[in-house]
């Protein structure tokens, strides 16, 4: 029975693969004009399905708002009963089927028409009644569908779903669309943090360790203890920075045994700490931890010393 199952799944796949190859010749002028039309509209695209069609119409309605198409998802069946109305004077509408002749489809396209909205049929039946209605057709025709019984949609699903992909990446390219717009419309996911998020951003609630170059050991230990960040800035007497001691540092003078009552910070401390300004990027501040190797960064605002970002603030964000 094991060897059956992954025998079904493996065509399955198969069977789907070939229908998106498949669709490489169903590219031609008219999804060429429907792109254009869509990227030179002032209004939304409206996207309407039902069944299974629906749900890829809600995906395809999702990809398009996140990379900078304004669009809007219209069940077939409810726009009958009061909802056609979200459709505006500007709005262009994609009709997704693949037979193209369900009734709630055959009802709907009247209405549009008469509201002189373009409509784009993404379906999979060149003769269907939304293939012959539409201002524009976009061919997702398949051999077979992948159910044992040639039935439930699977293959023609999938067709539509990659169909919609590559209409929406076709937008994004004559947008434009960069990834700084992408980190706009994206601004919780970890890509979106990585192109947004300074390390001022991340800093603002952290304590800010200092002492004097002249700080006795015990101070310098009370500070790093007090401000929980395994580290503390040493400044002279005009606040300039002139050093930094970390945990690792009191770790390696207890080591060499070198202690005694009379250290300073400025016995133990290392200099020249490395230095991030404040309006970085918390993505460039992680590659220059990494590139050196450590885990804290002081961070600088026009070289005045403003406070410490540590790796778990960039861990705690989902950058990585």
């Amino acid at each position: 029975m094991t060897n059956k199952l992954i025998e079904i799944a493996k065509r399955t796949i198969e069977l789907e693969a070939q229908s998106i190859i498949n669709l490489a010749p169903f590219l031609d002028a008219s999804f060429v004009d429907a792109v254009n039309l869509v990227h030179q509209s002032k209004g939304r695209l409206v996207i309407s399905g039902i069944g299974k069609s629906a749900i890829v119409a809600q995906k395809i309605v999702s990809s398009l708002n996140s990379t900078g198409t304004p669009s809007l998802f219209l069940h077939a069946a409810d726009a009958l009963h009061g909802d056609v109305g979200m459709v505006l004077k500007d709005d262009v509408v994609m009709i997704i089927s693949k037979s193209g002749d369900t009734p709630e489809i055959k009802v709907l396209i009247p209405i549009i028409k008469n509201f002189q909205n373009k409509i784009i049929a993404l379906c999979g039946n060149m003769n269907s009644y939304l293939a012959k209605s539409a201002d524009y057709v976009l061919n997702a025709s398949v051999s077979e569908e992948a159910c044992p019984n040639n039935l439930a949609p699977t293959s023609s699903t999938t067709a539509q779903m990659v169909m919609g992909d590559a209409f929406t990446v076709c937008l994004m390219n004559l947008k434009g669309f960069s990834s700084q717009d992408f980190a706009k419309y994206h601004p919780g996911g970890a890509l979106g943090k990585k192109l947004y998020l300074h390390v001022y951003d991340l800093i603002f609630h952290n304590e800010k360790p200092m002492v004097n170059e002249d700080a006795i050991l015990k101070d310098v230990i009370i500070e790093i203890t007090k401000k929980r960040l395994g580290v503390t800035v040493v400044l002279n007497n005009k606040e300039e920075i002139v050093g930094i001691v970390t945990d690792g540092d009191l770790r390696r003078m207890l080591e060499k045994e070198i202690f005694h009552a009379s250290l300073t910070a400025k016995d133990i401390m290392t200099r020249g700490p490395k230095l991030i300004d404040k309006n970085e990027l918390a993505v460039n501040a992680l590659a220059k931890m990494r590139e050196n190797n450590i885990t804290q960064l002081v961070v600088t605002d026009q070289n005045h010393y403003i406070g410490i970002i540590h790796l778990h603030d960039i861990v705690r964000e989902g950058i990585i």
